[in-house]
């Protein structure tokens, strides 16, 4: 399945995209505030494709001026994701590169997911979570309309140190209405 918007397409994973996987994964201002391990070469990041990246609703956010995948966003249905939740329910995650922070790709690519937990997916309910202090994932989930919920004290995350979870969320309701104030 590919998701086109209108800066890029969300689509697959690929073994011969990890190259560029590993550009971006390999610095250590991605993965650790993300709560993955720096990738230590391309094998890795190959090795990550075929693994987690190759889950059901799991993309490479792919820029259509390059061709190039410069991040990955994704579902997660129950079962999966870092929440407990309930048939109708979705994680949204994300992460991109660091020369493509602040352009508002990401929260284009998770606009695009939403569109689909809540049309396609008949989902009633949509979340997110990233580690308190990520302030670059914090301020994605309010411009897409997360509100936040509450925040999850746990085990230190063994790549950043944070033991500290911000929870947010988007009812279908909720996005609705902004579907129709834009």
């Amino acid at each position: 399945m590919m998701i086109e918007t209108c800066r890029m397409y969300l689509r697959p994973w690929r073994d011969e995209d990890a190259p560029a996987l590993y550009r971006y994964a390999s610095d250590p201002r991605v993965g650790p505030i993300a709560g993955w391990p720096v990738h230590t070469d391309v094998e890795n990041s190959r090795e990550i494709i075929r693994g987690v990246l190759s889950e059901p609703e799991t993309y490479a956010v792919v820029l259509k001026q390059s061709g190039e995948p410069v991040g990955s966003a994704g579902i997660m249905l129950p079962g999966r994701g870092n929440l407990p939740m309930e048939p109708g329910e979705a994680e949204i995650g994300y992460w991109i590169g660091v020369p493509y922070w602040g352009r508002g790709l990401i929260p284009e690519a998770v606009e695009a997911l939403l569109k689909r937990c809540f049309t396609e997916l008949d989902c009633r309910r949509g979340w997110c979570v990233s580690f308190e202090g990520n302030q670059r994932s914090e301020r994605v989930q309010e411009k897409c309309g997360f509100i936040y919920q509450r925040t999850i004290i746990g085990e230190p995350n063994p790549y950043c140190g944070i033991a500290a979870s911000r929870v947010s969320c988007l009812t279908r309701a909720e996005w609705e209405a902004r579907q129709k104030c834009s």
